[in-house]
Order: C-alpha cells, then structure tokens, then sequence
C-alpha cells in the first residue's frame, strides 16, 4: 500500500508540473495561442514636417533572407517532425509521400502516390517559396487535404528544412 501511494504522488506531481509547463507555454507564448505580439515603431523623418512620422512594422527578414543564411543541420534535425509521414528516399512513399527532390519537383507528382484531390488540383512546381506556404500551415495552403500535419509556425525552422529538402537532389 505504500508503494502505490508513493507511485500516486510522483505521477500526481508529474501531472501538476505539465500542467504549470502548459500553461506558462500558452501565456509566454511557446505554445498554441501564445502571446506572441508583433512590435511596431514610430520613427520620425528628418527634413519632413515635424507632424509627419512613419510607422514601421517590425517584421523581420525576408524568407530569402532566411533560406541565404539557412542551416542544413538544424532543417535535417527540423526534419524529424515530418519523419513519421515522409520519407527521403527516391521513391519509397510512405503515409506521405517520398521528399527526394521536392524542390523544383511539380506538386502533386510523386511517383505512385495517390495525393488528395486538394493537392492534386494544384499545379504548380514545389519552389521554395510554395513550399514555405504550405509547411506553413497544409490545410490553409490546400483546403481539403489530407495532411493533418498542423505545420511549423517558425519561420527559421521552414527555411532551415527546405535548405535540408534542397540538399536531397532531384
């Protein structure tokens, strides 16, 4: 009887530590719902009437700039969250289908897949920039598809995995 009261308060306090983990993720903005806030700056222009001022948004670099100084390392390690579904072997489909040369790849094209009718009435080809879109969020990119994958929220983390899906050939 001892030991299942000790084996209860170590899994009741594991229960109350992820749920303060959750809720401080959800708040500070690490999780869904976060309380990300984008800044914004009123800078103002020399010369012009004191009156006139220009508002400029803090939006960060440009996804180029992201995909120039992207990191390989990191998007093959980012690739593990597409691991369970994809696979980077030519031609091996899995629940998704092979990532081997995607990018520069026309969309919905892989060899042997059946792609929903979402993606399959795309057209396109797979730039970087498409894919960027869509590993954003899948369902907002193609209505209908069959991905559940929720996508990746961080720009960093999308540009370093096309940087890895480009190293892949094709």
């Amino acid at each position: 009887m001892t030991a299942t009261k000790i084996v209860g308060g170590v899994c009741g306090s594991l229960l109350v530590f992820l749920l303060v983990k959750w809720g401080a993720d959800v708040i500070y903005g690490g999780g869904e719902g976060g309380g990300e806030m984008e800044a914004a700056y009123v800078i103002e222009v020399e010369g012009a009437d004191q009156t006139e001022t220009a508002a400029v948004e803090a939006t960060g670099p440009t996804f180029a700039e992201l995909l120039a100084s992207a990191d390989v390392v990191k998007g093959e390690k980012t690739f593990g969250k597409c691991k369970a579904c994809h696979k980077v072997d030519d031609g091996k489909n899995a629940t998704g289908p092979y990532l081997y040369g995607v990018v520069g790849r026309a969309q919905a094209s892989a060899v042997g897949f059946k792609y929903s009718d979402a993606l399959a009435s795309l057209g396109g080809t797979w730039t970087p920039e498409e894919l960027d879109a869509f590993i954003t969020s899948p369902k907002t990119y193609a209505p209908g598809t069959k991905m559940s994958f929720k996508g990746l929220s961080k720009p960093t983390d999308r540009a370093n995995l096309i940087a890895y899906l480009e190293t892949l050939g094709g």
